[in-house]
Parts: structure tokens; sequence; C-alpha cells
């Protein structure tokens, strides 16, 4: 097998498979030096200050003479200034296509009364504030189906009690844009198909006051949704008590929930990737794309985010956006994630992360390039904000933070009854109430880590699958979990600690 990959025929670089040694012959030209598996070497000779390509996109500029065979990496290659060595042309709406003939699969889900379909059936308890934390966390405890299998031995259809705890309510402008953030995520998990009932456990001196919160979410008090204060319950031990009995209120009729055949339309994705390398872009990310484009035909939703992460790239996804406000929303999210990095003393750049680095990719630009992919081709039909309610059918696209459990928390708010999590570099990650498959981009990620990965894409490296065909089992995997099947995660107890909201403005 060829030990290099090339990407496109106007690439200036080619992909190691494995680690090399000087002598290596890349396409007539002797490798100089070490390269590690997935770093780049450069095909011919590039001078200072000229592009860089990998897919056929720029992905930086050289700092100093680049020789041929020569490992191309932070040591001659930079991002260069975004605003001038580096334009984007955002083509508005180039790249749309005709939808996909309409195809029918189902999977075995939960339907709830208003015609929302869940993956999965939890009882959850949310606090408002950290200072509610510790007896959330209690009144969960005692469902433990790990610590007191017995609590839930009665109530088979229901997948457990989780507690969804936080740092944040309090210490934060009443009527800033922190607080709105925190409350719509709380409004979206509080709704989720995935929690049949849900608690919300209060202080009552913070900041996110609950009343206030149920008001401006259009949210009341029912039979699925209770709230109350530790301060009106008179203190901790009271707090917790009075939440088991509240629990134990809701479980019997949770436990009449059943699984039934539901249209995979009702299956909602966030997409996700952490610790990426120089595999990414090419095998886990487009495979999971080429699986979005099959949801997409069968009427289903996937949500891409994490916005310094697609900096650089957006201009691939503003070409498929169905109508220019679309495109222009998410250029403008660009620019908000321009100032804000500017003001808070931090740069765009910060990116790629030393694990990214040391994985094979060298900018944002090449790490955005690969991260798009995860997006697949299809049109692209929505922008919303953090944790907003995502409507629309097909691929869509919400402006969340690069942090892998900051933005997959704004996705499960905005819907998402499902993450697929790509990774090259090795993830341990779960997301309560939404199961969480995660992708091995290399082979030897899936050797190492295979208890905590759900599918090795690294068979596109060793050419034994291809996209196409990853990208179909991961569809097939996506409806077999979507039915029941539990994740690794979700084997090993992952998803109560991954709940971060996005915390905006200043802590005072």
């Amino acid at each position: 097998m060829n030990p290099f990959i090339r990407l496109h025929p106007a690439d200036d670089v080619l992909i190691a498979r494995s680690q090399l040694v000087g002598g290596t012959t890349v396409e007539g030209i002797a490798v100089k030096g070490l390269i590690p598996a997935g770093h780049k070497v450069a095909t011919h000779a590039i001078a200072v200050g000229e592009a860089v390509r990998r897919y056929n996109q720029i992905i930086g500029f050289a700092s100093k003479p680049i020789a041929p065979g020569e490992h191309v990496h932070t040591h001659n290659l930079w991002m260069g200034e975004a605003k001038g060595d580096f334009a984007r042309d955002y083509a508005i709406g180039v790249d749309v296509k005709p939808p996909e003939p309409r195809r029918e699969a189902t999977f075995m889900g939960y339907k709830r009364a208003d015609g929302r379909v869940a993956t999965r059936n939890y009882i959850g308890v949310l606090s408002s504030v950290n200072c509610s934390a510790t007896a959330a966390r209690a009144i969960a405890d005692h469902f433990s189906k790990q610590n007191r299998p017995e609590a839930l031995a009665n109530f088979p259809n229901v997948d457990g009690v989780v507690a969804l705890t936080h740092g944040s309510g309090c210490g934060m402008d009443s009527e800033g844009l922190g607080l709105q953030v925190l409350q719509r995520t709380l409004a979206g998990y509080a709704t989720h198909a995935n929690f049949c009932a849900v608690l919300v456990v209060g202080l009552g001196c913070e900041s996110n006051q609950i009343n206030a919160w149920l008001s401006k979410s259009s949210l009341r008090e029912g039979e699925t949704l209770k709230v109350f204060n530790i301060q009106d319950s008179g203190g901790t031990r009271k707090t917790v008590e009075k939440g088991i009995a509240l629990i134990h209120g809701f479980l019997p009729t949770a436990n009449l929930s059943q699984r039934e055949p539901c249209s995979a339309s009702h299956i909602t994705i966030g997409l996700q990737c952490g610790g990426s390398d120089g595999y990414s872009g090419i095998s886990a990310n487009p495979a999971l794309g080429a699986a979005v484009d099959l949801l997409v035909a069968h009427g289903g939703t996937a949500i891409l985010s994490e916005t310094p992460e697609i900096y650089g790239a957006e201009h691939l996804l503003t070409r498929r956006a169905v109508r220019p406000d679309i495109a222009e929303k998410l250029i403008s999210r660009i620019k908000w994630w321009e100032h804000y990095t500017e003001v808070n003393e931090g740069e765009m750049n910060n990116n790629p992360s030393p694990g990214n680095k040391a994985g094979g990719l060298t900018t944002i630009l090449e790490k955005s390039l690969g991260a798009v992919a995860k997006g697949g081709t299809s049109n692209l039909e929505a922008v919303y904000e953090y944790a907003e309610h995502v409507a629309a059918k097909g691929f869509v696209y919400m402006d969340t933070p690069g942090y892998d459990p900051v933005s997959a928390t704004g996705q499960v708010a905005g819907g998402a009854n499902m993450i697929c999590f790509t990774t090259g570099r090795g993830s341990a990650y779960g997301c309560a109430p939404s199961p969480s498959l995660k992708l091995a981009t290399n082979s030897n990620l899936w050797r190492k880590q295979e208890e905590d990965m759900d599918i090795n894409c690294g068979e596109i490296v060793d050419g034994t699958a291809s996209v196409a065909d990853m990208g179909q089992r991961i569809f097939e995997l996506v409806l077999a979990t979507a039915s029941g099947s539990l994740s690794k995660s979700e084997k090993h107890g992952y998803g109560q600690n991954e709940f971060v909201p996005w915390q905006l403005g200043a802590v005072m």
C-alpha cells in the first residue's frame, strides 16, 4: 500500500499513513528526516509566503523555504492574515443542489404525546444554580442503577435518573446575554424529548430565579415538570427528601413508555469532533458526512457546530446555503467570534490544540477544512444561535464554542437526540440524555482505546473500506443506537458531568 495519501491532484502536500524515516520515496522525492503518522510532507519546493494546499484548499503559507520531501508543520507553515493573504470567497448558494429522493428507514423510539420522538427515556434533575447542584445530585444518586439497582427494578422502561448540574446561575447580570443563554439551555433540556419528566432544583436567592426562567421560557409546572427551591423547602435534607418523593411520583407514568417503530426523520444528530488528528479530515469526518447525507435523505436532521473550528472553511458552508440570509447569519457569527476573541485578548488561531498539532494539524484553516466534512454535502437549511430550538429539517448549523462539552450541550438543548463524535487522539466522552457515538479516525487508536470507541473509521486510511461504505455503517449504527443499543460511553456511565452550558459575560 502507498505510504502516502494524496487528497487532491493540486495539493502541495501528501499525508503519511504511518511514521516514515528519511530516505523514503515520495513520488520520486526522498523524504528528509522523520515524518510522524498523519503529518504532511512537501511534494515540491515551496517559497516563503507561498500558499500551501491540502484538499485543494489553502491551509496556510510557508514561513520558511520548504524543500521537496520536507516535513510541513508548525516550524515552516503559518496561517497568514485572513483579511490579507487569505480572502474567502463566500459564493453564497452556488453549491445548492436538488434534494435527494426521500427514503424511509425506521428505528424503535419513544413517541411522546406532543408528537416528538425520543431515543432514550430518562428522568432529569436540573439545577438552576451551582448552589443547588449537590442537592440535585443527591436526588439522582438515590436512583443510581450502579449503586442502588433496586431503586428502579420495578421500572424497566426508565433508562435512569440523571442530574445535570453546572457552575453558573448567579453572580451575573440578571438581564445579560450570559443569563439568557443559560436559561435557553436549561429550557431546552427541560423540554427535551429524551426526558419523560424533569425536576428543577434552585437555591432561592440566585440571579437565575426559577419563576422568571419559567416565564421567559414559556414553561409552566405540570405533571412532567416540577420546580422548587432549597430555601423554601427548609434546607438540604428536606430538599433531597422532597426531590426523591417527586421522582417516585414520575416513575409509574414514565414506565408506561414503550419503544415502537418511528421514522428516521425524528433523529437529530449533533456532530462533534474532539482530539482531532491529521486523519480526521480523511476518514471519520467525511464518513460521518456520508452518514449525514443519508440521514437527510431520510428526512432527519444534523447539526454542525464549533464555530472556532470551522473558521477559515465557512465559505464551504455559505455555498450550500439555500437562502442568502442563512449564509449572512453564519458570516455574522464568524464576525462576532473575531470580535469576541479580540476583546478577550485572544485570536481565532489559538487552535489547533497541542494534541491536534501532535496529530499532524498545523493551522486552524487545516483543522476547519477537515471539520466541515462532518456536514456532508447536503444543503444548509438554517443557522441557529447557541441552544436555540432547531425546527428545520436537514443539515443545519448552530453557533457554539469549539470546546466539545459546551458545544454538545448547546446541540442537545436545541433538540439533538444523538451525538456523533469523531476523534483521532482519543476521547472519553458521553452525553446525557442523548447517547453519544465515538468514531475513531485511525486503527491504532481503535486498538488502543477500543473500549471507548464505537466504530473504527481507520479502515478508510488502511484501504479496507470506502468513505461511502463507512458512512452506511455509521448510519446503521445510529439507527441501532437510537433503538436502544448502548453506546460505549453509556456502558461506562458517562453523561452527567458533561453538561456544560456556555458561560458568557462577566462574573460579578
